[in-house]
């Protein structure tokens, strides 16, 4: 479904889980490029832990209007988006480049935000971080991202054929991610990403705000978090989740064998119990 802020954007959101009333809300942050989909690989895991667990596309993905985000900025869209459906407390969970968004929401409403955790997610060290502006930053990842996008787009615009489109996109995966999303078939997968692809300025942004200076501090998260971390996970190493361990108040660190996506993937049952 489609919402509409207050400032007249507009914001894609997918809303599934328990529909039990007065279910604990979870708000999901997609990883990059991605978006609300991969919120929905956790609804069987949302509905046997009673959730109801809630995704909005960040800025620049899918339908959702692009704007020059940060992660304070995109904290408070997801409070907007709870406003909207009606949410009161929530806890939240964030999905790789998504984890620092969650922690800036739990960070700016922490009376409200009541757990978080963060997968397989960076953790703001300083050689992560890219020079120049997040302007700067936003244009010389352009050229090298369109180039992917091509090569995983090919001709899908002119001629959509799912099976081709995933397998494109799979090929580029570890082994155990890619057959995790293989599972929900090629429909599901190329659904998925035309909607991650179908505007630059997500990922870009999302490249910009996660290897630059953070907005917020990691310390200003008073409520129990869990760090989900995966041993053979390349994109994100454990050294990560230390990282964040070390900073936050109330840190429960948990390290797996998997790789990134399996990371979520394999645990969402374990991951949304903590946060009930």
């Amino acid at each position: 479904m489609e919402l509409r802020l207050g400032d007249g954007r507009t914001v894609q959101v997918w809303d599934g889980g328990s529909r039990v009333a007065g279910a604990p809300v979870v708000v999901f942050f997609h990883g990059c490029p991605d978006t609300r989909w991969a919120a929905m690989t956790g609804h069987q895991a949302a509905v046997r832990a009673g959730v109801r667990l809630v995704c909005a596309n960040r800025p620049g993905y899918g339908a959702s209007t692009a704007a020059a985000t940060t992660h304070t900025s995109v904290a408070d869209d997801a409070l907007a988006v709870a406003d909207l459906l009606g949410a009161g407390e929530l806890a939240v969970l964030g999905m790789s480049v998504g984890g620092p968004y969650a922690l800036a929401t739990a960070a700016r409403a922490p009376g409200r935000v009541r757990a978080a955790a963060v997968v397989a997610a960076p953790g703001d060290l300083p050689e992560q971080r890219q020079p120049g502006s997040a302007e700067e930053v936003v244009e010389r990842s352009r050229p090298e991202y369109a180039a992917w996008c091509a090569q995983v787009l090919a001709d899908d615009a002119d001629s959509p054929d799912d099976a081709a489109l995933a397998g494109r996109f799979l090929a580029g995966l570890p082994g155990p991610d890619a057959a995790l999303l293989a599972a929900y078939g090629d429909a599901w997968v190329a659904a998925s990403l035309r909607e991650a692809l179908a505007q630059p300025e997500g990922f870009l942004r999302d490249a910009a705000v996660t290897f630059g200076v953070w907005d917020f501090a990691v310390e200003d998260v008073t409520c129990p978090t869990s760090l989900w971390c995966g041993a053979a996970d390349t994109n994100a190493p454990p050294e990560n989740g230390d990282a964040l361990a070390a900073r936050l108040p109330d840190a429960h660190l948990h390290l797996g064998a998997t790789t990134h996506l399996a990371t979520l993937l394999t645990r969402w049952d374990e991951v949304l119990e903590h946060l009930r």
